[in-house]
């Protein structure tokens, strides 16, 4: 994992993993450097990840108040409850659909919880965080949002794409990659990540981005993309040709024996740690 600072308020912990055929996905977590500092999400779910290790250095997890849980996906949650013990001040902000989901797996402790839904605010000391639900999602429980001081979007996986190698997914900024790539990788990720919208009513999808022009964020800080600064205007145009892109259609069980057996005995796939 890495780290990498944006403007005074945000850590960048940025992480990947190798998808074959795709390309690196970006699996980010962040540190809102808030008055009452927030963690938004804990990392990949992997035993040779250490999430409070690569947290350390960013902020004290003594000192962490709020855990925002965008979604409770393995790849947003690996770390959590490690931070929880080491956070006992921290409470995890997700709404009541996501704490559900968790606690078919590993219950949140209740008393640790608040339950913020899209609309609603968080003060976080000396700034207020406006939750919103982006226009692409892959969880019923997502909810990302708006901090008014940073003029920052933490989107979730809204606006994720797979970069071409793992020093630009892990380290990169998605303003250095070539903008018709990024519309490209951005684009396949919506319809990988989620493909009703090849389904939905496009005029209502599209009235589903205004709030994002009207937020007009300097910076968009999104768990499966390198942070993106000065961009957003451009991401979002991208977003209005999702309905009408072609839909991923992944390897069958022919092309997965063929990749199989184009694999060196014994080779392992490595992965960006």
């Amino acid at each position: 994992m890495s780290m990498q600072k944006i403007g005074r308020d945000i850590t960048v912990l940025g992480d990947c993993l190798e998808v074959p055929g795709l390309g690196f996905l970006p699996v980010n977590s962040f540190v809102l450097h808030a008055e009452q500092p927030v963690v938004v999400d804990t990392g990949l779910s992997l035993a040779d990840r250490d999430f409070l290790t690569t947290l350390g250095p960013a902020v004290d997890p003594a000192d962490v108040r709020w855990i925002w849980l965008t979604h409770p996906d393995r790849d947003h949650t690996g770390g959590l409850f490690d931070l929880l013990a080491a956070a006992p001040k921290a409470r995890v902000v997700t709404t009541f659909l996501g704490a559900g989901i968790m606690s078919t797996e590993r219950p949140l402790p209740l008393d640790r919880v608040c339950l913020v839904n899209p609309g609603q605010s968080l003060d976080v000391g000396d700034r207020t965080l406006s939750a919103f639900r982006p226009p692409l999602f892959d969880n019923p429980a997502t909810v990302g949002f708006y901090d008014d001081r940073s003029r920052t979007c933490f989107s979730s996986d809204c606006f994720g794409g797979p970069m071409p190698s793992a020093e630009v997914a892990a380290d990169g900024n998605a303003g250095d990659v070539a903008a018709d790539d990024l519309r490209a990788a951005q684009l396949l990720w919506a319809t990988v990540d989620s493909p009703w919208i090849h389904v939905v009513d496009v005029g209502r999808f599209l009235a589903s981005l205004e709030p994002l022009r009207v937020m007009d964020p300097e910076a968009v800080m999104c768990t499966h993309l390198p942070p993106a600064v000065g961009i957003a205007p451009r991401m979002i145009d991208t977003l209005t040709a999702a309905p009408g892109s072609d839909p991923f259609i992944g390897p069958d069980q022919q092309e997965l024996e063929q990749m199989l057996a184009g694999f060196e005995p014994g080779a392992r796939t490595e992965t960006r740690t």
